[in-house]
C-alpha cells in the first residue's frame, strides 16, 4: 500500500475520533447548562445517541447519502456498508481545492466513520434544545429517523453529488449540512414540546440558570479541540499547507467569537455572562465551519467575530419569542450555522480554491456564489423543519413526545431513569 494512502487513512481516522470526541463536550455543555435535577437524563440522552446513530446509518443512512441515485437522493448501498462506492462523487467536487487530495484512496470503510461521526453531531445538537421536558424514548425515536433518513438526504444534496453540489453550493464541513440541520430539527422539536414549566411568566422571560459552569467550560473546551478533527479532517487528505491553514482559520474564527460574544454581553446584559462566552466560542466554530478552507485567516476573523455579536442576540431573540431553548443550541447552531453558509459567498477567495472560479462577494466574485448559497439554506431548511415537525407531530400522537407536570418538577432524572446525579446533596 503506498506511503500516501495510509498516511490519509491515519489522518481521516484521527480526525473522526477527534470528532467522535465532541459527544462528551455536548454532554457537559448542556448537563451544565441544565438544572442538576436533569444532569442524568441529559448525560444518557448524549450517551446513547451515537449507538442510535450509527445503527441508523449503517442501515439506511449511508446508503441514502453516498449512493449512486439521483440528484435528490441516493439509491444504492442501503442497509449496510455496501454496493458502489459513489462516496468520491463528494471528494471529486472538493479534488479541485487542493491538488494532493485523493479522496478515492481512503478505504470506504474509513469514509464511513468519518461521516458518521458527522452524522451523531447532528442528532446531538438537538438534545440540548429539547432538554429538561422531553420524554426519553420520544428523543431516541426522533434520533433515529433523523440519521436514517432527513440528514443524508439534504447530505447527499451537498455531499453525495447531488442537485445543491451541481448548481456550486459549498459546505466544506457543515455549516448547513450538520449544524443548521440539527439547528431545524431541535426548532421544530421546540416548538411542538412548548416551553418548559416557569420559563415565561406574565409575559417576561424567567431565567433558569444552569446548575454547574465547570461542566459547561470543561464541554466547550473538549468541543473546541474537537473542532480540530471536524474542519481540518474534512480535507479527507494529509495535505499539510491546507490541514494547516484550517486549523489556524477554526481557532482564530472561535477566538474572536469568544471576545465579541463577551463585550457584547457585558454591553447589553451589564456583566460578562459565561454562558455567553461559551456560546460565543461555539458560534465563531459553526459559523467557520462552511467556509473554513476557502478563506484567509483574516476573514475568519471577520466571521467569528460577528459570529460572537450573532449569538448573544440570537439568545435573547429566540426568548422574546417564547422560544425556550435551555442551552443556546438553535443561537449557536441554526443562527450561526446560516450566518457561516453565507460567509461562503462573502468570503471565498479563488487562490484557495486552485482550478476553481468561485470568488466571494467580498473577492469581486458578484453574486453567483451568494445565491447558490442563499438557495441551499432554504431548501435544507424548508425540507429539514418541515419534515422533522411531521415526525415531532407524530410521536406526540403515538408516544407522547412530553414527560407529565410532576415528573418535569421532581425532574427527569427521577422520572424517567430512577436516579440522581447527586443523590449525597440534598436542598
Amino acid at each position: 500500500m503506498e506511503t500516501k494512502v495510509i498516511v490519509d487513512t491515519l489522518w481521516v481516522l484521527i480526525t473522526g475520533m477527534l470528532v467522535f470526541f465532541m459527544n462528551l463536550g455536548f454532554a457537559l455543555v448542556e448537563s451544565g447548562f441544565a438544572r442538576s435535577k436533569n444532569t442524568v437524563n441529559i448525560l444518557s440522552k448524549n450517551f446513547i445517541v451515537f449507538a442510535i446513530s450509527s445503527l441508523a446509518f449503517w442501515v439506511i443512512g449511508w446508503g441514502l447519502m453516498f449512493g449512486n441515485g439521483t440528484g435528490l437522493i441516493g439509491l444504492e448501498g442501503l442497509f449496510g456498508i455496501h454496493g458502489a462506492d459513489n462516496s468520491p462523487a463528494t471528494g471529486d467536487a472538493y479534488s479541485g481545492v487542493y491538488s494532493a487530495m485523493s479522496w478515492a484512496t481512503v478505504p470506504l470503510l474509513a469514509k464511513f466513520f468519518f461521516q458518521l461521526v458527522f452524522a451523531g453531531t447532528a442528532a446531538t445538537i438537538v438534545s440540548g434544545a429539547v432538554a429538561e421536558r422531553i420524554k426519553y424514548i420520544s428523543f431516541i425515536v426522533f434520533s433515529f429517523v433523523l440519521v436514517a433518513v432527513m440528514y443524508p438526504i439534504t447530505g447527499h444534496w451537498i455531499w453525495g453529488g447531488g442537485w445543491l453540489a451541481s448548481m456550486g453550493f459549498w459546505d466544506f464541513a457543515g455549516s448547513t449540512v450538520v449544524h443548521s440541520v440539527g439547528g431545524w430539527a431541535a426548532l421544530a422539536g421546540v416548538l411542538v414540546l412548548g416551553p418548559r414549566i416557569g420559563k415565561f411568566k406574565d409575559g417576561k422571560v424567567n431565567p433558569i440558570p444552569g446548575h454547574n459552569m465547570t461542566s459547561a467550560v470543561t464541554g466547550a473546551l473538549v468541543l473546541w479541540l474537537g473542532w480540530f478533527g471536524f474542519n481540518p479532517g474534512s480535507t479527507m487528505a494529509a495535505d499539510p499547507e491546507a490541514i494547516s491553514r484550517i486549523i489556524i482559520t477554526t481557532n482564530s474564527a472561535g477566538i474572536a467569537g469568544i471576545l465579541t460574544s463577551t463585550i457584547v454581553a457585558w454591553i447589553v446584559l451589564g456583566k460578562p455572562d459565561l454562558s455567553m462566552t461559551i456560546n460565543g466560542l461555539l458560534a465563531g466554530l459553526v459559523a467557520v465551519t462552511a467556509p473554513c478552507a476557502f478563506i484567509s485567516v483574516e476573514s475568519s476573523l471577520i466571521i467569528g467575530a460577528i459570529a460572537g455579536v450573532i449569538v448573544v442576540f440570537a439568545v435573547i431573540g429566540f426568548d422574546k419569542l417564547k422560544i425556550d431553548d435551555p442551552v443556546g443550541a438553535l443561537a449557536v447552531h441554526l443562527a450561526n450555522g446560516i450566518f457561516g453558509t453565507i460567509c461562503v459567498g462573502l468570503f471565498a477567495q479563488d487562490n484557495f480554491i486552485p482550478n476553481t472560479t468561485g470568488n466571494g462577494l467580498f473577492f469581486g466574485g458578484g453574486t453567483t456564489l451568494l445565491v447558490s448559497q442563499l438557495t441551499g439554506i432554504a431548501a435544507v431548511g424548508a425540507f429539514t423543519f418541515i419534515v422533522s415537525y411531521i415526525v415531532w407531530y407524530l410521536i406526540k400522537l403515538t408516544l407522547g413526545i412530553r414527560v407529565s407536570e410532576k415528573e418535569e418538577y421532581e425532574g427527569l432524572d427521577i422520572g424517567e431513569h430512577g436516579m440522581e446525579a447527586y443523590p449525597d446533596f440534598k436542598k
